[in-house]
């Protein structure tokens, strides 16, 4: 009888700590972008991307300050804030949505498993649909989550000078990484 009262006090306290896993975060996730244009490839990197995801829904939100990208050179990185993408005046890059194929996600079993994303992404004062596919590896109880996708400018009303036309790509390769921690 004492075993069987452990078993159930166990099962109690693991069906517990499941259910405070169900929401994970990172305030340390990476976002990179790249413009292969004819003159010039331009790349950027940030590490301050913040983000939340749902397991039980698979409902997922990230923010990411457009000051906090990195460039390889100190003008690339001016121009980008104050002519492009107006930091200022827009602050944030944010993305709302969720996994619509959340239910083949098993966020108990480590695995890498396929995901199917879709929500708006704001950007520059203007929201669009984005639908994309990437991945979420479980492991160890955390959870990472991947995806790569196009943007373009013109779409998010970001205008190129003509004077840099051949520096910079309309289309934009953006490519995100959250290592995510259980949030307690």
């Amino acid at each position: 009888m004492l075993k069987f009262k452990c078993l159930i006090v166990i099962a109690f306290i693991l069906s517990v700590n499941a259910q405070a896993q169900d929401k994970f975060y990172t305030k340390t996730g990476k976002i990179e972008f790249s413009s292969k244009a004819p003159m010039e490839d331009i790349e950027a990197k940030n590490k301050t991307l913040a983000g939340l995801l749902d397991t039980k829904t698979g409902m997922m939100q990230f923010s990411v300050l457009m000051k906090g990208f990195e460039f390889p050179k100190a003008l690339m990185q001016e121009h980008f804030n104050e002519n492009y993408i107006e930091s200022d005046k827009y602050p944030r890059g944010d993305f709302k949505g969720s996994i619509s194929n959340n239910k083949d996600i098993n966020y108990t079993v480590d695995g890498t498993y396929p995901a199917e994303v879709i929500g708006k992404l704001t950007l520059h004062g203007v929201t669009r649909d984005l639908k994309t596919k990437g991945t979420v590896k479980v492991e160890n109880g955390k959870v990472q989550t991947n995806a790569t996708f196009n943007v373009l400018l013109s779409d998010y009303q970001i205008k190129i000078p003509s004077v840099v036309k051949e520096k910079l790509s309309n289309n934009i390769v953006v490519m995100v990484e959250c290592k995510m921690d259980p949030l307690k």
